[in-house]
C-alpha cells in the first residue's frame, strides 16, 4: 500500500475532496494515510491510534463513500465509549457529509430523550454512532436493524472494554451480517482487544503510527480553556502581556490561518501568515520578514512550519489543539532553541480538554492550566513596562529640558509625586478608563436583551442596504450573519444590532474596514432619552 502525502491521492469522490478542502487541513495524518486506502479497499483493519490523531475521518471518509443513498436502512454502524465521543464523531460526519445528498447520521447515547431517537430511525438513517448501552437498547427494543450493516467500527475499543462493554460489543456484531467490514481503532492493544479482533475480523491489516518521544524539557506548558469566540480577545491579551520578540501561533486549516491573521492586522498588531496555498516566492518573503523582526507574530499551520528554523522564538500558542498528537511536538519545539527558555500555550475548548491529557501520556510531560488573562492583568503588564522604559530613560539622562517643565507645574502646589502619577494615568489609565466608559455605552443602546445597537455613518446616500452591513460585518469580523440583529438605515446613518459578546470585535475590526468603498466609522448607539 502506498502512504498518500496529499488527500488527492487517496482516490476520493468530488463530493468528499470538496468536504475536505472546506475543512482546511493540507495534508492526510499519519494515520488516515495508511488506514483510509485499506478501508476504502474493504479490508478489516485494527489501528494503534491515540485520541487527537485524526483516526474519525481515517474510518470516517471511506465509511461515508461506501454508503448508497438509495437505501434507506443503516449500513454502518459506530461504536463509541462516552455519548461526548458520539456526538463529536457523529458531528465530524456531518462535516464530512457537506456535499453528499441524501444521507443522514444519528448519534444515539444515553441522557437524550429516546423519542427522538425513534422517531428518527423510524424515518430512515444510514449511519448509527452510538454508546454501547443505548444501542443494545435499540436493538432489544426492535426499533434498530442491523442487517443492512456493511461496516461496523468500534472506536476507542480498549476504553469501551476498561467501561464494561465487552458483552454488549460482541452481543451487537453477533447481530451484524458475517458480510461485512470490520474496523477496530484502540489507543491500546491488550489482550482482550486482540481477541476482540481474532474473533470478529478477518484477516485485518494492523496499523500503528510510532511517535517520538518529547525532548523540549526547556519549554514551559500551559493551558486556557478558552470558548471559540473568544479566542481572538484572550489572544490579544497574551501577546499583550507577554510583549514576546517573536511568536508563532498555529491554526489546524488554511483558512482560519488567513481569518486570524486579518484580525490581528485589524487591531494593529504586526502579523503575517503562511500556509500551503501560498507560493513558494510568497512564504520565503513572510519568513525573511518574520527572521528580521519586521513582523514578529507568525500564523501558521503544521504544514506550512515544517523548516521554520528562528532562534529567537519566545511564545508559541496552539491557537486550536493539533489534530495530531505529534504535532503538538513540532509546534513547540520550534521555541527554547540554542539553550533559551519558552513558553508553549495551548487554547482548549470544554470537548478538547480530553485532548490535552492524551498529549500529557503520551509526550511525557505536563501542561499546566492558567488563568485566562483580565484587561486588569493587560493594564498592570502596561504599566509595568513603561515604568521600566521611564527608569530607562532616567539611566539615559537628558532630561534638563523636561525637568524645567516640571518644575513650573511644581510651582502651582503641585508635588512631583502627584505629576508622575498624573502622567501614568494618561499614558495608562486612559485607555483604561475608555474601556469603562465603552462598557458602559454597550449596556444602554437601546438594543433587544442580549444586542448592542451600534452607529454607522453610512446610509442610504451611499448606497447602503441592510445586506451590506450584514456582509461587511459576517465577512470581516467572527460574527455569523444569521446573528446578526435589526437593522435600521437612514439617509446619512444606519443602526445595527449585534450579540454583547460579539459588540467589541465588531467595534475594533470596522473602524479599519470599508462598506461600499466609504470607510467605516462605528460606534455604540446612544438611547434616546424622554
Amino acid at each position: 500500500m502506498i502512504d498518500p502525502r496529499k488527500f488527492d491521492d487517496l482516490g476520493l469522490s468530488t463530493e468528499m475532496q470538496k468536504a475536505v478542502a472546506d475543512m482546511g487541513f493540507e495534508e492526510p495524518t499519519p494515520i488516515q494515510a495508511l488506514a483510509i486506502p485499506y478501508i476504502s479497499a474493504g479490508r478489516d483493519v485494527t489501528g494503534q491510534a491515540q485520541t487527537g490523531t485524526g483516526k474519525t475521518a481515517a474510518f470516517g471518509i471511506p465509511t461515508i463513500e461506501k454508503i448508497d443513498p438509495a437505501l434507506r436502512d443503516v449500513q454502518a454502524i459506530v461504536l463509541c465509549p462516552t455519548r461526548e465521543l458520539a456526538i463529536q464523531v457523529a458531528e465530524e460526519f456531518s462535516t464530512l457529509l457537506a456535499y453528499k445528498t441524501g444521507i443522514s447520521v444519528l448519534p444515539v447515547y444515553g441522557g437524550q430523550p429516546i423519542e427522538r431517537q425513534l422517531k428518527a430511525l423510524a424515518s430512515g438513517v444510514q449511519i448509527v454512532i452510538g454508546t454501547p448501552g443505548r444501542v443494545m437498547d435499540h436493538l432489544e427494543r426492535g426499533t434498530l436493524s442491523l442487517q443492512s450493516v456493511r461496516i461496523a467500527i468500534l472506536d476507542e475499543a480498549d476504553q469501551m472494554l476498561d467501561m464494561g462493554f465487552r458483552e454488549d460489543i460482541e452481543m451487537i456484531l453477533d447481530k451484524v451480517p458475517d458480510e461485512r467490514q470490520t474496523i477496530l481503532f484502540s489507543a491500546t492493544m491488550p489482550p482482550p482487544i486482540l481477541e476482540i479482533s481474532k474473533r470478529f475480523q478477518k484477516n485485518p491489516e494492523f496499523l500503528r503510527i510510532a511517535h517520538r518521544e518529547l525532548t523540549v524539557p526547556q519549554v514551559e506548558q500551559h493551558y486556557l480553556e478558552v470558548s471559540e469566540r473568544d479566542k481572538l480577545e484572550i489572544l490579544s491579551r497574551l501577546i499583550d502581556i507577554n510583549n514576546p520578540n517573536l511568536a508563532l501561533i498555529f491554526c489546524n486549516t488554511k483558512r482560519k490561518v488567513d481569518d486570524l491573521t486579518g484580525h490581528l492586522q485589524a487591531r494593529g498588531y504586526f502579523a503575517e501568515g503562511l500556509h500551503g496555498d501560498m507560493k513558494q516566492s510568497q512564504r520565503d518573503r513572510v519568513m525573511a520578514k518574520f527572521r528580521t523582526g519586521a513582523i514578529d507574530i507568525l500564523v501558521a499551520t503544521d504544514v506550512a512550519a515544517r523548516g521554520i528554523d528562528v532562534e529567537d522564538v519566545d511564545l508559541i500558542v496552539n491557537y486550536d489543539v493539533p489534530q495530531d498528537v505529534e504535532y503538538y511536538v513540532h509546534r513547540i519545539g520550534r521555541t527554547a532553541r540554542a539553550g533559551r527558555s519558552g513558553r508553549a500555550i495551548t487554547f482548549a475548548g470544554p470537548r478538547e480538554v480530553y485532548k490535552l491529557r492524551d498529549i500529557q501520556k503520551f509526550a511525557k510531560t505536563r501542561i499546566t492550566r492558567i488563568p485566562v488573562p483580565s484587561l486588569a492583568d493587560v493594564e498592570e503588564t502596561k504599566t509595568r513596562m513603561f515604568l521600566e522604559r521611564a527608569k530607562q530613560a532616567i539611566l539615559e539622562g537628558g532630561m534638563e529640558k523636561y525637568i524645567r517643565h516640571v518644575e513650573q507645574v511644581m510651582e502651582e502646589e503641585y508635588t512631583s509625586l502627584e505629576i508622575a502619577a498624573a502622567l501614568l494615568k494618561i499614558q495608562i489609565g486612559a485607555g483604561g478608563e475608555a474601556e469603562r466608559v465603552q462598557d458602559q455605552h454597550l449596556e444602554d443602546t437601546g438594543a433587544e436583551p442580549g444586542m448592542v445597537r451600534l452607529f454607522i455613518n453610512l446610509g442610504r446616500h451611499h448606497q447602503v442596504a441592510p445586506r451590506d452591513i450584514v456582509g461587511a460585518i459576517a465577512g470581516e469580523t467572527g460574527v455569523p450573519g444569521r446573528l446578526i440583529g435589526a437593522i435600521s438605515i437612514h439617509d446619512n446613518y444606519s443602526f445595527v444590532e449585534v450579540p454583547k459578546e460579539y459588540a467589541e470585535e465588531v467595534l475594533t475590526v470596522m473602524r479599519t474596514k470599508t462598506i461600499r468603498g466609504s470607510p467605516v466609522e462605528i460606534s455604540p448607539a446612544q438611547r434616546r432619552q424622554g
